[in-house]
């Protein structure tokens, strides 16, 4: 078997390095230092972001305008609604203004009056009953009240009016009225007669009755009134208008015989008052 020949791992030459090379490579590092120190360093211009720009799903600069655009658009037709609605509303309250103005210059509307002419109490007695102890009342009022229309051209409907007699919140007697016309600048006079058959009352109402009948005056008496009435104007006319009237200040004595024993109504006032349910008009 023939002996290998491995080459020597030392290169050719003497072992010492060369001084020449050590030179040279002592050198390089004080000439790029030297570089480094003279020549200024080096700029490069900022990255682009062309990531960006390419980007699909964000907007581009025309999109953006017309989507403002359309903001704007709504925004503006909103401001015109606005102000056209404003407008119009100020308009129509202007002219309801006016028309009211020359509907009251022409007719001068005034509301019904109503005035307490007599109330006499024909009866009023309160007994309890020993078996069950309630107190029952049982009256009669015979009352007579004057309806003026004060207007030159309206004319005033009523349907039938229902009428309470009450002393504080007791209730004394109930009763109605039929219907009837008020023509203009007159006075219709309204007689009726209400009362209460044994109408049981509460220990409450018995105590204020009570206590009221021994004042000098006698019982404080309300009337109320209550009813719907129509309005023609010419050609003109409303119905189902509510209207209550309310008349206080009215003191009685009650009788102690079977004659009838007059109230005093020197004092009386009668307030009404109109409630518009609602309106219709025909022509």
């Amino acid at each position: 078997m023939t002996d290998r020949v491995h080459p020597s791992s030392k290169p050719n030459g003497s072992s010492k390095p060369n001084a020449t090379a050590t030179a040279t490579a002592t050198a390089k590092p004080s000439t790029a230092s030297a570089v480094a120190t003279t020549n200024p360093p080096l700029k490069f211009p900022p990255a682009t972001k062309t990531h960006l720009h390419n980007n699909p799903y964000r907007p581009t600069p025309t999109s953006r305008h017309r989507h403002n655009g359309r903001r704007f658009t709504c925004r503006r037709c909103c401001c015109l609604t606005c102000f056209w609605s404003i407008l119009l509303l100020i308009a129509i309250l202007l002219f309801a203004a006016i028309c009211a103005a020359v509907f009251y210059v022409l007719y001068n509307p005034h509301h019904p009056a109503f005035s307490v002419t007599s109330l006499k109490i024909a009866q009023f007695n309160i007994t309890t009953t020993a078996d069950d102890d309630t107190t029952h009342l049982t009256t009669k009022f015979n009352l007579t009240i004057s309806s003026r229309n004060p207007n030159k051209k309206i004319i005033y409907t009523y349907n039938p009016i229902s009428i309470t007699i009450f002393s504080k919140q007791v209730n004394l007697s109930t009763g109605s009225f039929t219907n009837f016309t008020s023509l203009p600048n007159s006075i219709f006079i309204i007689h009726t007669t209400t009362g209460l058959t044994s109408q049981i009352l509460d220990v409450d109402s018995v105590t204020s009755l009570k206590s009221d009948l021994k004042k000098k005056k006698g019982l404080p008496i309300t009337i109320l009134m209550d009813t719907n009435l129509g309005i023609k104007i010419e050609k003109l006319k409303m119905k189902n208008i509510g209207i209550q009237v309310i008349c206080d200040g009215i003191h009685g004595i009650v009788p102690k015989s079977k004659n009838a024993t007059v109230a005093d109504t020197s004092d009386a006032k009668c307030k009404v008052d109109l409630r518009i349910k609602f309106l219709k008009w025909s022509f």
